[in-house]
Parts: structure tokens; C-alpha cells; sequence
């Protein structure tokens, strides 16, 4: 370890970002959190694993994912009363933010533990500064309901906001929400923004009627950002 470089504290709960496409993403921060921690909480350790064994990174693992939080989350608070330096990664950019992390967090804020973010990778902000769209105020919505009618609900409760809107999306659902948007917003502006940093990066911008043109004509893979301009 660079001497210079604090080394991690014990008892902590080190949030860390990791790529959400290309490997490059990492911070030289992460890798070195994630070689020095005693242990790996991961969202699927199997996609950990991978990115473990890129940078020769060697640790045990934990799983730790939606239906396991209360469980897990007992488990690292032990750990953390044992002195412990653990690391909580997602399968892909910041844990917490569209990804579980969020409670094991609030657990260790509670039991009095110090918990230190390490910034990174981050979809919603790689998307919003090259969307075109103004980035000086925005609202993110994460992913919206499934069923169509709460997804109609929260859409319309989103149309007198001034900033831009950013929310996620899954290309299985991508076509149903341009058509939700054509509804809604069909005069704003909307960027979908997919396979970011990765090697068919790609930003679709326009109205939701000529976007809805495009995705008749081609078959879009990846997750999504979706960015809607504001009123």
C-alpha cells in the first residue's frame, strides 16, 4: 500500500462503485478499498467474482440482495462489532441507488458505525451530462412501477416539474414507455441513453413519437436512461 494513502478503518462500511460497463470504470480508490477490506458484500457474487479476478483481487464473499437484507444485514453488523472493514458493491455502478444497499446502510447508521462512500461509476450521471438536456436541476426517479396504471399515476405526477427527469428502464419495457411518454409528454424531448460506457454506447434523442419510429425499426438491447426534458 502507498504509504501516503490512509489505510481502511475498522468497523467501517465502505460503499464501493463499480463499472457499470466498461472495466475502465473503476477508481483506483475501489480496487485498492477492495483489496484491502476483510470481506465483499455483493448483489450477485458471481458478476463480483469477474471483476475480481480482472484486477487479481482475492476476497471472500458475501451475498447480499433484496430478499436477503435482513438477514445479511444482521450478519455485517456482527462483522462490523468484530473490528471488520467490509465493501458493498452492486452488480454494477453505486450500491443503494436503484440497487440494494439503501437498508444495510441505514442498519450501521443506527448501530453507530461509520460508513465512508467511495464514488464512481454512475449511469444516472454518465447519461445526464451528455444528454443535452439541462443538468443545473433534475429529479430521479429510478426504475417506475410495473403495472401500467401506477406507471401512468407517477408519470402524470411528474409533468409540472421544471428539471429534467431521469428514470430507468429495462428493454423489455422500453416500447411500452415511449408509448407512455407519447401520452404524457408528447412535446418534450426525450434522450434514451443505452449501453453506456460499453462498446454500442448510444443516445437517441427527440419526441417520443419519433423515437417510438425508431424502436419499430430496430430491436434495442441493453439497460436504459431515460431522460424527459422539463415543462
Amino acid at each position: 500500500m502507498n504509504e501516503s494513502l490512509p489505510p481502511l478503518v475498522p468497523g467501517t462500511l465502505y460503499l464501493v462503485a463499480t463499472p457499470i460497463g466498461n472495466l475502465e470504470d473503476i477508481t483506483l480508490r475501489a480496487i485498492r478499498t477492495l483489496k484491502e477490506c476483510d470481506l465483499i458484500a455483493a448483489e450477485d457474487t458471481r458478476r463480483t467474482g469477474q471483476l475480481l479476478k480482472h484486477f487479481a483481487i482475492s476476497k471472500p464473499m458475501l451475498s447480499y440482495f433484496q430478499f436477503n437484507e435482513a438477514k445479511r444485514s444482521e450478519e455485517l453488523l456482527e462483522r462490523l462489532r468484530r473490528g471488520e472493514k467490509l465493501a458493498l458493491v452492486t452488480d454494477a455502478g453505486s450500491p443503494g441507488i436503484s440497487d440494494p444497499g439503501e437498508r444495510v446502510v441505514r442498519a450501521a447508521i443506527k448501530a453507530g458505525f461509520r460508513v465512508e462512500s467511495v464514488p464512481g461509476p454512475s449511469a444516472l450521471v454518465a447519461a445526464l451530462t451528455a444528454s443535452g438536456l439541462p443538468t443545473d436541476e433534475f429529479h430521479f426517479i429510478g426504475f417506475l412501477p410495473h403495472k401500467s396504471g401506477q406507471r401512468r399515476n407517477k408519470l402524470e405526477s411528474l409533468k409540472n416539474f421544471e428539471g429534467t427527469l431521469v428514470l430507468y428502464e429495462s428493454p423489455y419495457r422500453i416500447e411500452r414507455l415511449v408509448e407512455e411518454l407519447q401520452a404524457v409528454f408528447p412535446e418534450r424531448q426525450v434522450v434514451l441513453a443505452r449501453e453506456l460506457t460499453k462498446k454500442f454506447e448510444e443516445y437517441l434523442r427527440g419526441t417520443p413519437a419519433e423515437l417510438a419510429e425508431v424502436l419499430k425499426k430496430r430491436t434495442l438491447k441493453g439497460e436504459f436512461v431515460v431522460l424527459i426534458a422539463g415543462e
